[in-house]
């Protein structure tokens, strides 16, 4: 019957790869127009049914390959290990794997590409947190399978289009909310602290707190916009015991994530003052180690789960059919009130 006729019978009949007949049979790259049609043509004699599913044609088990940044599970532990195990959890549900590789600092100067690109079992690959330009652009040429960027996305450089599939979460509507919320607490003197030429997701949160700040004819000042990180490098090593604080402080600040709140929630403590009672503090993530802050920091909510369920179903539709458009899928948090903020009027 069709149903019993697996890729590894049409690699034997042709004379090929298991990998070639699955490139020649999903429309990839990398086979000749000859062996392509000479594939096919093998398979629709055979009575070969193309599956849907995540399982291998040959019978294994299909592997997700999640690549990582070095200095994410190292400065954000929590945020990207939680994400990570979201993606992992949402995997099994779909009877599938996660293979993990770590790109270290290293390899990503050096544009050494990670090995899960060698391993004929990974059908698909996210990459979670950015990542430079240089070694994202080799990347993308590199890898002959799907491939979606997971929490930052890639914008035009130099008139060049960069731009890969990607699924984020709503770092601009998230500041904007944010931002407005301290407006109807009362505030009207607001800064910001984010170094916003960083990253993508840094600078979609600055402008969410811009367009809040503009609509509410409120002053921009360049003072309270302080930086939490080094503006090539993201390390925020610099910063982490010292953001350097303006002389004459805002009423309320937006943080860009809460790991930032924490550090300047300490800083503000060097000057003597307290959060919420003279300033108050909102931050980004819903994702904090406890022990970071000795204050409940109000913030917006990442969707990890939702990001996860949707980064994993559009890859599994990128892997049945190559052609699948994607783009940027946006998904909307939501936002948690708790102790760092308090209210200028009634």
């Amino acid at each position: 019957m069709a149903k019993n006729v697996r890729m590894s019978d049409i690699a034997e009949a042709v004379g090929v790869s298991i990998v070639t007949v699955s490139k020649a049979l999903s429309g990839q790259s990398g086979v000749s127009d000859q062996v392509r049609e000479k594939i096919i043509r093998t398979a629709e004699q055979m009575g070969y049914q193309k599956r849907t599913g995540i399982v291998d044609q040959d019978g294994t088990d299909c592997s997700i390959g999640v690549l990582i940044p070095e200095r994410f599970v190292e400065r954000y532990a929590s945020f990207y290990w939680g994400m990570y195990q979201e993606i992992a959890k949402r995997v099994m549900q779909k009877n599938c794997v996660t293979m993990l590789e770590i790109i270290s600092e290293g390899k990503e100067a050096g544009g050494e590409m990670p090995l899960l690109l060698q391993e004929p079992k990974v059908k698909g690959i996210l990459l979670v947190g950015w990542t430079n330009h240089a070694y994202l652009e080799q990347l993308k040429k590199q890898v002959s399978v799907p491939f979606i960027c997971m929490d930052f996305y890639e914008g035009e450089m130099d008139g060049v289009e960069r731009s890969c599939d990607c699924v984020l979460s709503d770092g601009f509507y998230g500041a904007y909310r944010l931002t407005n919320y301290l407006y109807h607490k009362g505030h009207r003197k607001i800064g910001f602290v984010g170094t916003y030429l960083a990253t993508n997701s840094i600078m979609d949160r600055y402008l969410g707190y811009m367009k809040s700040m503009l609509e509410h004819r409120l002053e921009l000042r360049r003072d309270w916009v302080l930086k939490d990180r080094d503006e090539v490098t993201s390390s925020m090593d610099g910063y982490r015991t010292h953001i350097r604080l303006p002389e004459e402080l805002p009423t309320a600040f937006v943080c860009n994530c809460d790991l930032t709140a924490s550090y300047l929630i300490k800083a503000l403590k060097g000057r003597g003052m307290r959060v919420p009672e003279d300033i108050s503090v909102v931050g980004f993530d819903n994702y904090l180690n406890p022990e970071m802050s000795s204050i409940g920091i109000t913030t917006y909510e990442v969707d990890l789960k939702g990001m996860a369920k949707a980064a994993v179903g559009l890859l599994l539709k990128k892997i049945a059919r190559n052609d699948y458009p994607v783009g940027s899928r946006i998904v909307e948090g939501k936002l948690i009130e708790k102790e760092s903020v308090r209210a200028l009027i009634p």
